[in-house]
């Protein structure tokens, strides 16, 4: 199963809006076959595994099934796994996952058994729904996985009171986080980053090469519709997943301005303020999986304290800059009292180079 889990982890980044998923068959302690899902709209992991075993020569038939998340029952763009699995004469499935679909969960156990075949689950679970928390999440309540991802020094500033941040960290730091790109649908910013930085919000470096998927969506959270029409992310080859979200009260010829040059979404407001939750379920309507947000402190406090966020990804500088004005990672208006606090749980901590990174999923407020 370990080595199914690796076999997934190969469809990083390319699988969206399916799970990543890996398969290994054995007889007698022989590896026969093995694969993994590609990308949406291709063959499964099972049928990879199958046709691996089939082009070394290998029979299937008696063998045992690794897979890290149990095989579809159902047609879709491809055909139903349970049915390869029965046709290749597979006598035990072990399974690491059950299906988190609550229409689907068991039933593709329940066409196996039926077919005489013995399956087993439940094993390293943690680590395979830990792979696949986005898409766990996001089949369940159809709104993207969000991670709020930020780079800051010690004492949690993102830069200056002039806005200067580049870089608060180093290289490898950075690396990571263009890793963290590559495995997401969308990237989303606040209108203030735009005007201060006017970044590009692309796949760039090591993280880019050998990437068989488009760019990720770029999603500007821009009220007042002010995204400079020369910017960057208006005018280079990736408009087309550009996407400007406005309110109703944004200027209608900034709107239309803006709509000329990228993909425009007029959204409600709610207490004053783009209403986020129905964003998220717009977005997630439309297959967007999960989302990394890299706003400044406004944007940040938006899904952090608005209850949208699922994760943090926070860096940390082994730096001090200080200062009441220093830009904060997450400013806002702060909750009333410590019991109203954003909760953290499975709390990791790593290293790249000298610059620190925390990682945790939020705990929901009841």
């Amino acid at each position: 199963m370990n080595r199914a889990l690796a076999l997934a982890n190969q469809g990083y980044g390319t699988t969206s809006p399916n799970p990543m998923v890996g398969a290994v068959i054995v007889r007698a302690g022989k590896c026969l076959g093995e694969g993994w899902h590609r990308r949406a709209g291709e063959p499964h992991a099972e049928v990879n595994a199958i046709c691996d075993a089939g082009r070394r020569g290998h029979s299937t038939r008696g063998a045992v099934l690794y897979v890290t998340l149990e095989p579809c029952c159902s047609h879709g763009r491809t055909p139903p796994c349970t049915e390869a699995i029965v046709c290749a004469g597979i006598a035990r499935v072990v399974v690491s996952t059950k299906d988190p679909n609550p229409a689907h969960v068991g039933r593709g156990f329940k066409v196996l058994r039926q077919a005489g075949i013995q399956v087993e689950s439940g094993i390293l679970s943690d680590e395979s729904s830990r792979m696949n928390e986005s898409f766990n999440h996001w089949i369940v309540h159809r709104t993207p996985f969000v991670t709020v991802k930020s780079a800051m020094t010690l004492d949690g500033k993102i830069a200056t009171a002039a806005g200067e941040s580049r870089w608060i960290t180093a290289v490898k730091a950075r690396a990571h986080g263009m890793h963290l790109r590559r495995g997401v649908d969308a990237i989303l910013v606040g209108i203030n980053t735009v005007i201060a930085d006017n970044p590009s919000l692309t796949l760039r470096g090591g993280s880019a090469t050998g990437v068989t998927r488009p760019q990720p969506r770029r999603i500007i959270l821009d009220s007042m519709a002010r995204t400079p029409l020369k910017s960057k992310v208006a005018n280079d080859e990736h408009t087309a997943r550009t996407t400007v979200v406005v309110s109703e009260d944004a200027p209608r010829q900034r709107v239309l301005a803006l709509d000329r040059k990228v993909n425009v979404i007029v959204a409600p407001r709610r207490r004053g303020r783009l209403d986020l939750g129905w964003l998220m379920r717009r977005l997630g309507a439309e297959n967007v999986v999960n989302i990394l947000v890299e706003g400044g402190g406004e944007t940040n406090a938006s899904f952090l304290l608005g209850g949208f966020a699922n994760r943090i990804t926070f860096f940390y500088a082994p730096k001090i800059l200080g200062g009441r004005d220093s830009r904060k990672a997450v400013a806002g208006q702060g909750k009333p009292s410590l019991q109203e606090a954003v909760l953290l749980e499975e709390v990791e901590f790593g290293q790249f180079g000298s610059d620190f990174l925390l990682t945790a999923r939020v705990v929901r407020n009841p």
